[in-house]
């Protein structure tokens, strides 16, 4: 996990919204959190194949915070416990 994977799951999480990588890109530079686009697409990636976060509408591309990801972030679930974690 990185800083930048919290900051994904913590915007989701906050706003409670689905967003595709550009939607996440624009909010997260408007709350003042630099993420290159490449780096978002990246890091949801590797995101959903820990089961944090999950795709909503597959031909978008939005992607939402899964329980998993709300565990998470309530420190319920320890970033050593994700297979793969970087």
């Amino acid at each position: 996990m990185t800083g930048n994977d919290d900051s994904i799951l913590e915007y989701l999480h906050e706003h409670d919204v689905a967003l595709p990588p550009t939607g996440l890109e624009i909010n997260l530079e408007r709350e003042g959190i630099d993420v290159s686009y490449s780096t978002i697409l990246r890091r949801l990636k590797k995101l959903q194949q820990n089961g944090l976060v999950e795709k909503v509408r597959d031909k978008e591309g939005y992607y939402a915070i899964s329980e998993k990801g709300r565990a998470y972030l309530a420190g319920e679930l320890d970033a050593t416990e994700l297979e793969g974690e970087k």
